[in-house]
């Protein structure tokens, strides 16, 4: 079993970066595939990227594609870096595990097994 923990979300001014991530306690992030969603407020809960347990496929949300990359630092911490934020990008960021996923990121919230607690992402304009 892996418990996700994200951390690094915060405040951050639109056209700005924010960089949260994502570590595992229990196994290690690498025996998962691991997915970024975000939740803002009054809407439901959405994918924007996934990375496959090697690391080496990667998924974006036609919406934020332009705008993030998610690299796999080590075994056990998967980075969402994100730029040209704007305030509609505000969000709780969740960073979620599926050990039933072989290798492609699942977009749905079905597929994911294991979740954090979330960290916010504000925008201000």
């Amino acid at each position: 079993q892996v418990q996700p923990v994200e951390f690094g979300g915060g405040l951050v001014q639109a056209g700005g970066s924010s960089r949260p991530s994502c570590a595992a306690l229990g196994r290690t992030l690498n025996s998962n595939v691991t997915g970024w969603f975000r939740q803002a407020p009054g809407k439901e809960r959405e994918f924007v990227a996934g990375i496959s347990r090697s690391g080496g496929s990667t998924y974006y949300a036609d919406a934020v594609k332009d705008q993030l990359t998610i690299p796999r630092n080590g075994k056990n911490t998967v980075r969402l870096q994100m730029s040209s934020l704007k305030p509609e990008d505000t969000a709780i960021y969740y960073c979620a595990a599926s050990p039933r996923l072989t290798e492609a990121p699942g977009t749905a919230l079905f597929e994911y097994d294991y979740w954090g607690q979330g960290t916010q992402v504000t925008v201000s304009s």
